[in-house]
C-alpha cells in the first residue's frame, strides 16, 4: 500500500498532506526517511513528526449462511471451526452461537461494541427460525411452545410461532439458550429435523447460498446499531 493511502486508512491525515509531510522530512519507514510514493507493507514501523502510526483496524461486519457440520468456534484443534471454515483474510469472530447440527444465518466481526451489544441477553433481541420436526404439529404443540417450555432449569419466554407445514413452523426467539428450539420441541415429544436461522434483528439470510457470505450493508449495520443503542438508554 503507498504509504499516502496508509496515512489517509489509518486516520493521521489527507493523503496530501502525506505528500506533504513526506517531502518534508517529517516521516520515517522502518527508520528511514521516506520517500514520496514509497509501498508499505505489514509490520513497517511508520513515525509521523515524531510519533509512530499504530493503524486502526479496519471493522468487518458478515453475514454467513452457515452450512451443517461447522462449529462457531475458534478454537484451532476443532478441525470443522467457522474461522479455518471462511479462512477470511482479518481475524473475525462470530456473534453468537449456532450449533453444529443447524444451518443459517450466523454474524461475523471483528466490533467488539456490537458482539457485546447483541449478546445481551436482556435486550431481548429477536432472532427468526425455520424448523421441520418428526411429526405433525398439533395446535396444542404450537400453543405450549408459544407459551412457554421448562428446560434447563427455567421457562422458556413466550415467543411468536406460527405452523408452516404439516411438520414445518417458524419460530422468533428473545433468547438464546443452548440448543433451545431442540430442547424445547424435546420436551414435547417432539424431534427436529431440520433448523435454519434466516434472520438476526433486521439482518435477513435472504437468497445467501449455504457456505457463503456477503457484507452487511450500510442500511442493515446503521440500523443494527440503532437497535442496540436503543436498548442501552
Amino acid at each position: 500500500m503507498r504509504l499516502n493511502k496508509y496515512l489517509s486508512d489509518a486516520g493521521v491525515c489527507s493523503r496530501r498532506e502525506a505528500d506533504r509531510l513526506t517531502e518534508a522530512g517529517e516521516i520515517t519507514v522502518n527508520g528511514k526517511r521516506a520517500e514520496t510514493g514509497i509501498q508499505v507493507e505489514s509490520g513497517d514501523v511508520v513515525v509521523v513528526k515524531g510519533k509512530t502510526v499504530v493503524p486502526e483496524e479496519k471493522k468487518v461486519y458478515l453475514a454467513f449462511n452457515k452450512p451443517r457440520g461447522i462449529v462457531c468456534t475458534a478454537e484451532k484443534r476443532e478441525k470443522n471451526n467457522v474461522i479455518d471454515y471462511l479462512s477470511y483474510p482479518v481475524r473475525i469472530y462470530p456473534v453468537g452461537r449456532l450449533d453444529k447440527d443447524s444451518e443459517g444465518l450466523l454474524l461475523m466481526t471483528n466490533d467488539g461494541a456490537i458482539v457485546n451489544g447483541i449478546m445481551r441477553a436482556r435486550n431481548r433481541h429477536e432472532k427468526e427460525y425455520q424448523v421441520e420436526v418428526n411429526k405433525e404439529i398439533t395446535p396444542e404443540f404450537l400453543k405450549k411452545m408459544a407459551s412457554g417450555v421448562p428446560i434447563l432449569d427455567t421457562v422458556t419466554r413466550p415467543c411468536r410461532i406460527r405452523k408452516t407445514g404439516e411438520r414445518s413452523f417458524t419460530i422468533i426467539l428473545t433468547q438464546g439458550l443452548n440448543r433451545q428450539i431442540r430442547r424445547m420441541c424435546e420436551a414435547l415429544g417432539y424431534r427436529v429435523t431440520k433448523l435454519k436461522r434466516v434472520r438476526i434483528m433486521n439482518v435477513h439470510l435472504k437468497d445467501l447460498k449455504t457456505g457463503e457470505y456477503r457484507p452487511l450493508t450500510e442500511k442493515e449495520l446503521a440500523e443494527l446499531k440503532k437497535q442496540i443503542g436503543e436498548e442501552k438508554r
